[in-house]
């Protein structure tokens, strides 16, 4: 059986087969947003301030 693959997915795999020095410059730009190190302490901190929220929000009556 055949997987989908949409037509942005094709143009990309072949634009990157055709232009492989791109692949460095994919890299860095995931790098500048993605791939940031985690600290647990700030994960924690962040969970700790979470606020629940309305099953929903705009009844005032909860």
């Amino acid at each position: 059986m055949a997987m989908y693959e949409s037509d942005h997915t094709k143009f990309m795999r072949e634009w990157m087969e055709k232009h492989p020095e791109q692949r460095a410059e994919q890299q860095k730009g995931r790098a500048l947003w993605w791939d940031k190190p985690q600290r647990v302490d700030d994960q924690e901190r962040l969970a700790a301030a979470k606020v629940p929220v309305k099953p929903y929000y705009y009844d005032s009556n909860h």
